[in-house]
């Protein structure tokens, strides 16, 4: 059975983008005969609101979503993140980091030839050769760290992966695609104010909730390589992959929160219909 799912952050109003990424994970499970989820990504008690998670069901509902019971929330689950990340210390693939942002700039300036990786300049791995000793004490010193992958060794241990896509992927190749998981160097999976990284929770849950296809946007398409690294290394299954091009906003750019697009609920208070926002969203995808 075909098992998608929709799992947004209530860290803000649900906008365009949201909507069809909804629309896409919901239409793939309906056209199978399967099962459309539903996840509430709210791991970022930093950032996240009930208001927007109560919006985010009001949103979904005025849309005419209907999705399986009961909803799955990250918050609920840190025993289970915990667990993972105690496995793969235990495999030696975990190194705690006391880099400061700061920190890893200077030592980024410092370097002629810094490697870089989708979201920027890579970390340099300042903190991977520390002694155990200085680690030892730094810990019992209470020093701030964030636990980070050792992304050769876990790569060593994994062998070459690969991942399936079916859709638009990135620059139009889909198929059976090699992972590089070297693409994000050495990526933080927990912080004192995150218990787990997004790659981390959502490769788990995912495997948890018995997802098979993951649809999603192609900004999230170098992600792939990360999660199936992990996914490997857990032992969980790995979905297939249907990454689709964004659908952007009047100026060309993607729909954003931190741009303060306009939401469902803005729409929604100025009369627009769901068939209407359906309807501009399949021109849109077309375009």
């Amino acid at each position: 059975m075909i098992v998608t799912r929709f799992a947004p952050s209530p860290t803000g109003y649900l906008h365009l983008g949201h909507a069809f990424a909804a629309i896409t994970a919901h239409e793939a499970a309906r056209r199978a005969g399967g099962r459309f989820l539903l996840r509430i990504e709210d791991i970022d008690c930093s950032r996240c609101r009930p208001e927007f998670e109560a919006a985010i069901f009001e949103d979904l509902a005025w849309l005419e979503f209907e999705w399986a019971e009961p909803v799955l929330r990250q918050s609920e689950r840190l025993s289970e993140y915990r667990s993972a990340l105690d496995l793969l210390d235990a495999m030696g693939l975990l190194y705690p980091c006391f880099c400061t942002r700061s920190d890893i700039a200077a030592e980024i300036a410092r370097s002629a030839a810094a490697p870089h990786g989708p979201e920027g300049p890579l970390y340099p791995g300042i903190c991977r050769n520390l002694s155990e000793l200085e680690r030892r004490s730094r810990l019992e010193s209470g020093t701030p760290h964030a636990l980070r992958l050792d992304v050769a060794r876990a790569v060593a241990r994994a062998g070459q992966l690969t991942f399936e896509e079916r859709g638009s992927g990135l620059n139009g190749k889909n198929g059976i695609i090699t992972v590089n998981p070297l693409l994000f160097g050495d990526i933080v999976l927990a912080r004192k104010d995150t218990p787990a990284s997004y790659h981390l929770a959502v490769v788990i849950d995912d495997a948890f909730q018995g997802v098979t296809l993951i649809t999603r946007g192609n900004d999230l398409f170098a992600a792939t390589h990360v999660q199936r690294l992990l996914q490997a290394l857990l032992e969980l299954p790995a979905p297939t992959y249907a990454h689709h091009p964004l659908i952007l906003d009047e100026h060309g750019r993607k729909f954003s929160k931190r741009d303060r697009s306009v939401t469902l609920r803005d729409m929604r208070a100025a009369g627009v219909t769901p068939p209407e926002i359906r309807a501009r969203l399949a021109m849109a995808a077309q375009s």
